[in-house]
């Protein structure tokens, strides 16, 4: 098989998985933070926390190993806007709660059969691709321009280097530390060490954005064709699937696209073997015009961040990269302003 054929497979492959997986566990970034600040069950956050862990274990791995050049991924680049970033990150965490779930959680619940799900990806790639490519995109590049700084260290392990250390053991040193203290916040819980499936679910996560990488960066590596090295990231894929729906003559398809178009498929097979498949619709106008704009909000905000809560929250970080930990910081931030205090997204009326 070509490289390309590769790369697409792949990502399909990576999608059928992650789709059968969120679906089965309820894997989700948002869900973690309500149970964990709510009623106090944190099974879904350290189930989040054990896939950012292995994802950067193997991540650095690969890094150390010279299998994938990370520094062509968008995470590492050598100058980056920190307001644009962080404000993209409190976009996105905002209007994550306001449609109630992320990019990626609404791809699985698609396949479900949540017809509600079908709004939020619509509009997030819309307005995502008005913000990368459109209306919305000269704006953008002014301001990240007029931002955006130089740094001589752009990633964790590159920062420990530069005060001293050697870069393998740097990078190792940086790595073992976050990959480490995941895995105690995740295990030391006496629910979670019981919950097989939560934990399965966060390893399985995890291995897919090192499969992501080893896809993308060394199995379809093409000197003569190169593609875009990444791995599990829903905003951009997200506003690229919607484009190629409606223009494919004039496209190729790309990872992204294949990894949209399998978390649908993996998550539908699964909703019908299980009898999990049922529709589902919008109680009232009010929740869909909030929906809309929560969907509106991710996909300027994961534009502008780079990355949602899976695509900054688990790839990016698997790179320790100092932009990445911005954004995460900024979704983290979001978040709880639409979950708690004066800007709490209230419940819907029944």
């Amino acid at each position: 098989m070509e490289s390309g054929g590769i790369v697409l497979a792949g990502g399909l492959l990576i999608g059928l998985v992650y789709g059968a997986v969120g679906l089965l566990s309820g894997f989700c970034l948002l869900s973690g933070l309500r149970g964990w600040n709510g009623d106090g069950d944190g099974r879904l956050i350290r189930a989040y926390a054990l896939a950012l862990g292995v994802a950067i274990a193997g991540t650095q791995f690969l890094a150390a190993s010279g299998f994938v050049e990370f520094s062509k991924t968008i995470y590492l680049q050598a100058a980056f806007s920190a307001p644009m970033i962080f404000l993209g990150g409190m976009l996105f965490g905002y209007g994550m709660v306001l449609a109630n779930g992320c990019g990626s959680r609404a791809l699985v619940l698609l396949g479900r059969g949540n017809l509600r799900s079908f709004v939020v990806i619509v509009v997030l790639g819309i307005v995502a691709q008005m913000v990368l490519k459109g209306l919305i995109a000269p704006p953008r590049i002014v301001l990240t321009q007029a931002t955006q700084t130089a740094v001589p260290a752009v990633s964790l392990p590159a920062l420990l280097s530069a005060s001293g250390l050697g870069e393998a053991f740097a990078r190792t040193l940086a790595a073992t530390a976050v990959s480490v203290a995941l895995f105690i916040f995740a295990f030391a819980h006496t629910s979670f060490r019981q919950s097989r499936g939560q934990i399965a679910a966060g390893l399985a996560v995890g291995f897919l954005v090192v499969a992501g990488w080893l896809v993308t960066g060394y199995l379809g590596a093409d000197d003569f064709n190169p593609a875009p090295i990444t791995s599990l990231t829903f905003v951009a894929p997200a506003a690229d699937t919607v484009q190629y729906a409606m223009f494919s003559t004039g496209l190729s398809a790309s990872f992204g696209v294949m990894l949209v178009a399998g978390v649908l498929a993996g998550s539908l097979v699964t909703a019908l073997v299980t009898g999990r498949f049922q529709l589902e619709g919008y109680k009232s106008p009010q929740h869909m015009l909030r929906s809309i704009g929560g969907a509106a909000l991710m996909g300027a905000g994961g534009a502008m961040a780079y990355g949602c809560s899976v695509g900054q929250g688990l790839t990016g970080l698997s790179t320790l990269s100092l932009a990445s930990f911005i954004a995460v910081a900024g979704i983290l931030i979001g978040s709880a302003l639409g979950l708690r205090g004066a800007l709490r997204v209230p419940a819907l009326a029944s």
